[in-house]
């Protein structure tokens, strides 16, 4: 529940409240499968959404897209809420969007290659360090050659075309062997057969859609099905960490703000983390430091606390820890390492307290009014208003159907972009033509003046950009294709400097 206290997360000998403008500090929601993780991240959604805060969470066993209706008057919950003092409690839905990177049960979830960049992309196809050398060339004479990275077939494309013409371009490029453009084509071909070719192409997400509230002032919960995504867990890690690089990319600082403007649930976090190198590692802690300043709060959600780096798990300052089993040494282990990072309470043994809790209860620690972690409580975890459990087809089609952006990602645009550009090229026996035409703007499209007023904030921002949408009036998808060729516009300059920064941040070897 939310109070003007702040977001009730649940009671012990004193009831223990999130503070929303300390929310941006971040936090961990750790414990064993069947120990109420899931129903404490619902709590904490519904809780930021009555707080007019946005909240992105992946539905990763397809019981969160309860969220979109109302509870039942269940005895249990009900006497939970007695129990809390909670004289208000009852049903009520949250304002929620569906998003489903595979187009099946929400609004198709896409963003360009250009977008997404060489090194993200290099991660998510598992490539060397002779492949990524080799992809960074593409995208860098796609800038220098003018031609626009929107889907796969123009990656496809671009590979060939720099494969084709290695002789002319090594000279200004370095060495780019057939082989391996090769491989990285074969790696391209896994990735179709997984489904990610839906992901990339246009119209592209705008993070703007991210951060809604309703008529009421409610924060929207997007909701992305990853049920099927996570049958891909490099997919899925990798669509998650560039989400996040997106909003570090393009949200402004905002030092201490009252409330986030948006809250970012990382589910099944130890999927980010496995098999990753240390230097990703440490550009993802770096990131999570950094983007408090965004407004952005950001909370892990995992089995158990060592399955987030300890630099990372620093920098979470609001713990949940529901029960822990010590049958292993390496369970033994985790419940030792998850008392350490709580403030004591002399009324009990916080290790030991770690394995006795019942279901539904928590070990839970918040930052207080000076940023200080509170002393840790042993608490009943409030009861969510929302339905626990999944929505119906039907439930699922209504909520699409009253959605703000229906109609804005549904129908796929394929325009003119690489594939077409060298196709073209190829019936006429062109070449490479070096560097030279990335500043240009394609025909119809926006002046160089506006590209550079857009990219280094002399201009008008972009519509959507960087705002939250309160209010906005829902648009048609040319206007969403516009925006997503503002930006590829945008890519032919602006983004050779993103890619700069985003270098700088997540270059993972």
């Amino acid at each position: 529940m939310s109070t003007d206290a702040g977001i009730l997360v649940g009671k012990g000998a004193q009831p223990v409240y999130l503070l929303p403008r300390l929310a941006n500090r971040h936090g961990l929601v750790a414990g064993a499968t069947g120990t109420g993780k899931t129903v404490t991240l619902q709590v904490l959604a519904e809780g930021f959404s009555r707080q007019g805060v946005p909240v992105f969470v992946a539905d990763v066993k397809g019981d969160l897209a309860g969220i979109s209706q109302p509870g039942a008057d269940k005895p249990k919950l009900v006497e939970r809420a007695r129990a809390l003092g909670l004289e208000d409690y009852g049903p009520e839905a949250m304002p929620v969007v569906f998003w489903d990177l595979f187009g099946e049960q929400g609004h198709p979830v896409r963003t360009t290659v250009s977008e997404m960049g060489p090194l993200l992309l290099g991660r998510l196809l598992e490539l060397n360090d002779t492949q990524e050398g080799v992809l960074n060339v593409a995208f860098r004479v796609a800038d220098d050659e003018g031609l626009l990275l929107l889907d796969l077939k123009d990656l496809r494309a671009m590979l060939s075309f720099v494969a084709e013409s290695a002789a002319s371009l090594r000279t200004t490029y370095g060495n780019v062997s057939a082989a391996t453009v090769g491989a990285i084509q074969r790696q391209l071909l896994v990735l179709e057969q997984q489904g990610a070719e839906r992901f990339f192409g246009e119209p592209a997400l705008d993070l703007g859609d991210l951060m809604r509230a309703d008529h009421r002032g409610r924060g929207y919960v997007s909701v992305l099905a990853a049920d099927r995504l996570m049958q891909s867990p490099r997919l899925y890690s990798t669509f998650l960490l560039w989400l996040l690089a997106e909003l570090f990319e393009e949200l402004p600082e905002v030092g201490d703000v009252d409330r986030p403007k948006l809250v970012f649930f990382f589910d099944e976090a130890h999927l980010l983390f496995n098999g990753a190198p240390k230097a990703l590692v440490e550009k993802v802690e770096q990131v999570v430091r950094l983007i408090r300043s965004k407004g952005v709060g950001v909370y892990f959600v995992s089995q158990s606390p060592l399955d987030v780096p300890e630099v990372i798990l620093g920098q979470l300052g609001n713990r949940v820890q529901h029960a822990l089993r010590a049958f292993t040494p390496r369970d033994q282990k985790a419940v030792r390492a998850a008392a350490e990072t709580f403030r004591p309470n002399p009324a009990f043994d916080t290790a030991a307290a770690i394995t006795e809790l019942a279901v539904g209860e928590a070990l839970v620690s918040t930052l207080d009014a000076k940023g200080t972690p509170g002393v840790v409580e042993r608490a009943l975890i409030a009861p969510p208003a929302a339905r626990l459990g999944p929505a119906t087809s039907e439930e699922r089609q209504a909520v699409l159907a009253a959605s703000p952006v229906r109609g804005l990602y549904d129908q796929a645009v394929d325009r003119e972009s690489a594939h077409e550009q060298l196709t073209a090229r190829a019936r006429r026996g062109e070449s490479a033509q070096g560097p030279g035409p990335a500043a240009e703007a394609p025909a119809g499209g926006p002046s160089l003046g506006d590209v550079l007023g857009g990219v280094l904030g002399g201009g008008q921002p972009a519509p959507g950009r960087g705002r939250p949408a309160v209010g906005r009036t829902r648009e048609g998808i040319g206007e969403a294709l516009a925006k997503s060729v503002a930006r590829s516009v945008g890519s032919q300059i602006g983004r050779q400097i993103v890619r700069g920064v985003l270098g700088a941040i997540f270059r993972g070897r």
